[in-house]
């Protein structure tokens, strides 16, 4: 059997991958409600937060100055909460660095704040440092080191690492060439909704591509994919119709 790729990915990578945004990716978090501390007189004091409830307080007020373009002050309270060791404070300022934000732009800053954030459990900076290296902001790509983060990430459920590492298997890039690996990864991110992983583990029951060929299970998710919102996937429901109904003839 001979094998095309399907149109979604001849460039490369699909197109929902073109509009991942690391520019993007800064986190807001929920203000958290502090219940009232009553006095023995049943006067009511403003209770001291606990530290986890003021270190949402102070990212909220770091991404107010991010958001109105007050560049300086934001990098300067995402250091300090960088510094006190929150995640989030280390993920953001990493973007920061990333965008070109901050006083002193350093990538190699930026991956040494989101190794940090990874290290605590934070699966946002393991998929950051995962596009990192696949788009060679280091100065080359490196795919081995990319699929490596994206699979820390993909295993932890996040959907836009799980369709990257299915790419990477797919394609054979930074992995051998794996279309059982891609089908299992493409069909995680289908469950969740994703609607190129949706289209492309249709495109690989049609054509038996890493799973057995199966015309109603590339009729299914070529249906949940059209429901997605894909423009071409209602088409290909029309075909797998006719084919199954030729099937019955």
């Amino acid at each position: 059997m001979r094998w095309t790729q399907p149109a979604r990915m001849r460039s490369g990578r699909m197109p929902a991958l073109e509009t991942l945004a690391l520019a993007c990716g800064l986190v807001l978090l929920q203000a958290v409600w502090v219940p009232p501390v009553f006095g023995a007189d049943g006067g009511v004091r403003s209770p001291s937060p606990p530290r986890g409830v003021q270190d949402r307080r102070e990212i909220f007020e770091a991404l107010a100055d991010h958001q109105a373009g007050r560049w300086a002050q934001a990098e300067r309270r995402f250091t300090a909460l960088a510094e006190q060791g929150s995640p989030v404070g280390r993920y953001n300022l990493a973007m920061m660095h990333v965008r070109g934000e901050t006083a002193r732009p350093d990538i190699g800053k930026a991956i040494a704040l989101l190794e940090a954030s990874a290290a605590q459990g934070f699966v946002r900076s393991e998929h950051a440092l995962g596009e990192i290296y696949e788009r060679g902001l280091t100065g080359r790509a490196d795919h081995a080191r990319s699929v490596q983060w994206y699979s820390k990430a993909a295993a932890r459920g996040h959907v836009e690492a799980q369709v990257a590492v299915g790419t990477a298997y797919y394609l054979g890039r930074g992995v051998p060439q794996d279309w059982a690996q891609a089908a299992q990864w493409y069909r995680r991110a289908a469950w969740q909704g994703d609607m190129a992983a949706q289209y492309l583990l249709a495109s690989m029951y049609e054509k038996g591509l890493g799973v057995p060929k199966d015309v109603r299970q590339a009729r299914d998710w070529y249906e949940a994919a059209a429901a997605s919102g894909d423009e071409i996937a209602p088409y290909k429901v029309e075909e797998m119709d006719a084919l199954l109904r030729g099937r019955a003839l």
